[in-house]
Order: C-alpha cells, then structure tokens, then sequence
C-alpha cells in the first residue's frame, strides 16, 4: 500500500522567524485522522531564519532526530551537550526521563533541517546525546543507514526498532527499497523529483508505504529520507 501526502495539504506554520510544514499533527495544527505512522509521531520540516531558533524547553520520553538539508543547526542541552551539525549530518538525543534543550541557526543563511520524534519502546530511558558528521558522498545513488534500533548496525541507535536511511539518487538513476511483511515506512522527498511506483513526488511531498517494495527513478536528482520501522 502506497499513498502520497502532498506538500501543501500539510499541516504548516508562519511565525516569522520560523516557517514549518507539519507532516503529522502537531501545535496548532491537529487532525484526528494524521496523528502518527506506527511509532512515528512527528517529522516537521523547519525553516529557520539566521540568528534565531528555539530556545531552551523540556523534553521526556522521546527519540529525537535533526536532520539538516541546508545551513547549520546548534544544539544545547541540560547533559552539557553543545554541537553544531550542517547538511546531511544527524544529531539524535533520547529524552528519556527528562531534559531541556535549545536548537538554533546561528549560521549567515536561513536552515532547514526535519525534525523527527520516534515513540520509545518504552519510557523512562535515562536521557542521552548523539550527533554523526557523515560523508555527503556515502549516500550517492544508494542507501545511506544513519539510525538503527540497538540490534542493527548503524553510527546512531535508538530505543525502538526503526531504521532511517537518507538518499541522492542522481537524474535518471533508479534504486529500490524493500518494505517487507509486517514492516511499514514513511518517505521524505526533500529535494528534486521521482516517479516511486508510478507516483510523483516532488519537493517536500511525502508517502506512506506499507509492506510494498519502492522503486525510485529520479526526474530530478532527488534528495531523500526514508524511516522504516514496523508495522503497526
């Protein structure tokens, strides 16, 4: 099963300083139908402006993950954790049983990073930091595992059985995905276009997939995310 969720029936938000397109429910906007996908409960694709950004708020009982498609991000934290990360680099942190924590661009261009919660496999983690400088190069015209549950190999674990994988396939490349019995996954088309399945996906637009194996043929050399997890 496939369905495509355009870019513009998102959810979104304008503060000013920050412009974000919701993917799942989230502050002001709500809709009982697009709470989460399985264990995914949010992915929100940020816009921040230089000099600005979230200042410091607690977190508990969640996996977070930053994902930067352009500019830098900065995070701080209660654990004493202060790193700057820019495209293509993850940072992760486990909020676990609490933790405060600020994320800013304190770059000259405006960021843009996704932001991603993932539901625990249960609560009461003790709270943990992470980030991962990867090669850009890594994930050309293949599949670039970034994050894993602690049974897989990947430069990031988490406390749930999910995988992210990030992707450039160059202009009239094709790759495939395999999204097996009882597992489930959500996409991300950041940058570019594809044809996945004999479905469009331009900037920004996403698509569930359940128990379906993609193909994607890059229209546009297509920036992508993928997190694959199972299936609720």
């Amino acid at each position: 099963m496939l369905r495509k969720i355009n870019s513009n029936d998102m959810g979104s938000s304008n503060l000013g300083w920050l412009r974000s397109k919701f993917h799942f429910s989230f502050a002001d906007y709500y809709n009982p139908d697009n709470i989460q996908f399985g264990v995914l409960r949010v992915i929100n694709d940020d816009l921040i402006n230089p000099q600005t950004g979230f200042g410091t708020h607690p977190h508990k009982n969640m996996e977070i993950i930053s994902y930067v498609v352009n500019g830098e991000l900065t995070h701080g934290d209660s654990m004493g954790n202060q790193n700057t990360i820019t495209r293509g680099q993850v940072q992760y942190m486990s909020a676990g049983t609490g933790v405060l924590h600020s994320e800013y661009n304190l770059g000259e261009d405006t960021s843009r990073f996704l932001q991603i919660w993932i539901l625990p496999d249960k609560n009461g983690h003790t709270p943990s930091y992470g980030d991962f400088r990867f090669n850009w190069d890594d994930r050309k015209n293949t599949w670039l595992h970034m994050v894993s549950g602690k049974d897989r190999d990947s430069q990031i674990t988490i406390n749930q059985d999910a995988n992210i994988y990030s992707l450039e396939l160059q202009q009239g490349k094709e790759i495939s995905f395999p999204v097996k019995e009882d597992r489930q996954a959500y996409l991300v088309q950041l940058e570019g276009t594809s044809i996945i399945n004999g479905i469009e996906l331009s900037d920004r637009d996403g698509m569930e997939i359940v128990e379906e194996d993609i193909t994607i043929n890059a229209e546009k050399t297509s920036h992508i995310l993928l997190i694959e997890m199972k299936k609720a």
